[in-house]
């Protein structure tokens, strides 16, 4: 196929990447009729992929050629949150939005905010032409946390980086520990995996205080407190050095702070851990002995964390600890042996060049945290915060609906003073308070290359399709934007095809992505076998003298919730809020067939917990805390643990019962590294609705 000629006439079969926030970054195939796409399939060439693809993505047609997709740029004509717009073109959008911005930029570019996440996971259409565009301007930078930030800097200070074992050996592990991941949903081709090695003999325990999908098919469920994953890796750690479940050869040659995490963790017999827990003594034990006397006698033990168990305060700290687990027993010797969280650490992206931070020519502009745009977008102009907010250019997000402590999301973007755009496929949340909403193409209408979290193979998206309508690819907006504000550096107009070279550079063959879609890197398959950790010391790293430096306690240790469980009597209930099954995040809550299947907004709340409060399955019901409250379907489950209640997200706000989501609840408290949010660290009450 020609490269640039990618819409061919009749029937054909395009070569895609699934673009969503997910650890698999599908390849996917494209059946085009005609100009037009009638199927998205997963590629069977690709050996993680193998063919299948989850329901949202395979419905991802419908999500191209939904009757609401927004096909026009749109400018506001009533109150801001009204959703009010009217259609203009292209050129008045773009130069209305450059005379504002380079206004406001005259005064201090830091006034300007991009706010941006992984409504698209891709490279390209990412951070590219955007980053360079608010680099050349001096903008206000953004700490990206919303996801992943803490169980990052826990890997980075424990591992070196957000590095492990490859997720196709996990098949021939004998011991797997699913740690805070509800794989059937949100990690669905590991599954895969799993299940081989479970019809090989192979023994699955998940860890979750939700009773998932993944846990219903795993040989035991532990169900720990929210929050509590540190202290239950301190009492598996305590009995594996009281029984010699131990790697002494290991220890010794590839480990740095053994002998203080040892002192640590004896602190922590399996009585004391279960009591932080929430479960018996016994359930540690036992774990244990599966983990630990499995290794001892030469089989293979692995780990599958997912960044569920670190939206907490103490999110690091524990991704620390159960990262030390495995080079305890030894388990880096074989290639089914280890941990994996990401695999992004892996990927030779060369992020510089696709980003251009020269551009900002020796300016240091302030950064400002997406997880506490809430508060952010209400401050003042300071000497210490710098200018107030006064223009945010939102792409691949949907803050409205997604970031914590919603009511305060809703009051800053409400500001009459506010210049907001928002590049989007729909009228989402957030695009209801915009100045401008921008239609932006989907995957199948642009070029993109990825990298991934779960697997470690580079992936290329070609375009299927035309744009629908007027929609442009997000680097072809900034790259308008940029002309109409007369900004005249070369780089802000590299063509999409360019950037997916730069992406990379040499470090992994474009030649072999253009042809197959994928190429695999060139990692080991046991990389730590013999140490080489990418540490400072090539060692794991139990003690971080980086951290250390920083005046941090160099150990990992337990850090409790900052809303830690039965501390009040007003908010009893602790409340996760993990994704519903049919969406991801803020995505596809808008598909009718997707939305059909997911129902309405629920609240699992254990039986205990319902008589107490006199509710009944069906029953609607105020979930609430200082912060909000929010009204949804009770399903009255064993799902939830006594204690627990697990509001399911994340629907989008209007969508919701009371014109609210889960994350009216949840605050902008932040974790112990890394300046990630703490969605799982939420007290609650929960109140029958009287009809």
């Amino acid at each position: 196929m020609n490269q640039t000629s990618p819409h061919p006439p009749a029937l054909s079969q395009i070569l895609g990447a699934c673009p969503h926030d997910c650890p698999d970054t599908c390849s996917i195939l494209t059946t085009v009729q005609d100009g037009i796409a009638i199927k998205v399939q997963g590629n069977p060439a690709h050996p993680q992929t193998a063919g299948s693809l989850c329901t949202k993505v395979s419905r991802y047609t419908e999500r191209t050629y939904h009757p609401e997709r927004i096909l026009h740029p749109l400018k506001r004509i009533g109150p801001k949150g009204s959703g009010q717009f009217e259609r203009v073109s292209w050129n008045a959008a773009l130069s209305d939005i450059a005379t504002r911005l380079k206004a406001i930029a005259a005064r201090d570019p830091q006034a300007i905010l991009p706010y941006s996440y992984a409504g698209t996971m891709g490279l390209v259409q990412g951070e590219s032409i955007a980053a360079r565009f608010f680099n050349t301007l001096g903008a206000s930078l953004l700490e990206r946390t919303i996801c992943a930030a803490a169980g990052g800097e826990g890997l980075v200070h424990t591992l070196g980086g957000k590095v492990g074992m490859r997720v196709e050996f996990f098949a021939e592990s004998d011991v797997i520990l699913i740690w805070g991941s509800n794989s059937i949903t949100s990690n669905l081709h590991f599954w895969r995996y799993a299940n081989d090695a479970k019809r090989r003999g192979a023994k699955l325990i998940c860890i979750d205080p939700r009773k998932s999908e993944t846990a219903e098919k795993c040989h035991e469920h532990i169900a720990l407190l929210p929050g509590t994953d540190g202290a239950l890796a301190l009492g598996l750690m305590h009995e594996l050095i009281k029984n010699d479940w131990l790697d002494h050869d290991y220890l010794q040659r590839h480990t740095l702070g053994w002998d203080a995490l040892k002192e640590r963790a004896l602190q922590w017999p399996p009585e004391r851990a279960a009591a932080v827990c929430g479960i018996a003594p016994g359930q540690i034990r036992g774990l244990a002995q599966a983990y630990g006397a499995c290794a001892h006698n030469g089989q293979k033990a692995a780990i599958r964390m997912n960044y569920g168990l670190q939206r907490v305060h103490g999110g690091a700290n524990a991704v620390r600890l159960i990262a030390c687990l495995p080079a305890l027993i030894g388990a880096w010797r074989t290639r089914a042996g280890g941990v994996l969280l990401s695999s992004s650490g892996a990927f030779p992206v060369q992020r510089a060049a696709l980003q251009r931070p020269d551009l900002l020519a020796g300016r240091n502009p302030r950064t400002i945290n997406m997880a506490t745009i809430g508060n952010d977008l209400l401050r003042p102009s300071s000497p210490g915060f710098g200018p107030a907010i006064a223009a945010v250019i939102v792409y691949n997000s949907n803050p409205v609906a997604i970031a914590p402590e919603s009511a305060k999301v809703v009051q800053g973007f409400a500001r009459e003073d506010l210049f907001t755009v928002v590049l989007e496929h729909f009228q989402t949340d957030t695009a209801d308070y915009a100045d401008y909403i921008l239609p932006a193409t989907t995957q199948l209408e642009h070029w993109d290359v990825h990298s991934a979290y779960g697997h470690t193979d580079a992936l290329l998206n070609r375009p299927a399709i035309p744009p629908v309508g007027e929609a442009k690819p997000n680097t072809q907006i900034f790259r308008e934007l940029a002309q109409h504000m007369g900004l005249t550096e070369p780089c802000l107009q590299d063509s999409d095809e360019a950037l997916c070279r730069q992406a990379y550079g040499d470090a992994v063959s474009f030649d072999a992505l253009l042809a197959n879609g994928f190429a695999t890197l060139d990692t080991p398959e046991a990389p730590f076998a013999q140490g080489n950790f990418p540490t400072p010391s090539g060692k794991c790293e139990f003690f971080s003298q980086r951290l250390a430096a920083q005046g941090l306690d160099g150990l990992p240790d337990h850090v409790p919730n900052h809303e830690t469980a039965h501390s009040s009597a007003a908010y009893p209930l602790a409340m996760i809020s993990p994704p519903a099954r049919n969406f991801l995040n803020s995505s596809f809550v808008n598909v009718k067939s997707l939305q059909d299947t997911e129902g309405e907004p629920l609240l699992e709340i254990h039986p205990d917990d319902a008589t107490a409060r006199g509710i009944a399955d069906g029953d609607t019901v105020r979930v609430f805390n200082d912060r909000g409250s929010y009204h949804c379907r009770a399903r009255i489950s064993a799902r939830a643990r006594a204690g627990v209640v697990n509001g399911l997200g994340v629907w989008w706000r209007k969508m919701g019962l009371n014109g609210t989501n889960v994350n009216q609840l949840t605050s902008q408290n932040l974790t112990d590294l890394g300046h990630g949010p703490t969605f799982y660290d939420c007290l609650v009450e929960v109140a029958l609705v009287s009809a």
